[in-house]
């Protein structure tokens, strides 16, 4: 996935790909997706991606946390930090792909 960087913020481009994907899974019971790199690292941060589900945006707006205006910032970290969301691994030494998963149960 290719992101445009047109904001100040920090992510990456799996945590960006799970910022656009909030509102979608808004209201979704039983589904969940996830997107993280095999090599611990995405992007300029600690995080190797991110994690949302049906909740995330009712959560956010109780946080009063607006994705949209993260999303124009490409802000994804700070959101999903906010929101204890980010997959944190540490660096693994393997760096195969990422990858994207959306669960449902």
């Amino acid at each position: 996935m290719d992101v445009e960087i047109v904001g100040q913020g920090v992510g990456g481009r799996n945590q960006e790909l799970m910022l656009s994907a909030v509102a979608g899974l808004a209201g979704l019971e039983g589904a969940a997706m996830v997107s993280f790199g095999t090599d611990g690292v995405d992007g300029p941060t600690d995080a190797t991606g991110a994690i949302a589900d049906g909740f995330t945006l009712q959560k956010a707006r109780e946080l009063g946390l607006d994705p949209s205006s993260y999303l124009e910032n490409n802000d994804s970290y700070h959101f999903f930090k906010e929101l204890e969301n980010l997959v944190l691994t540490g660096p693994s030494g393997t760096n195969i792909m990422d990858i994207t998963a959306l669960i449902v149960f």
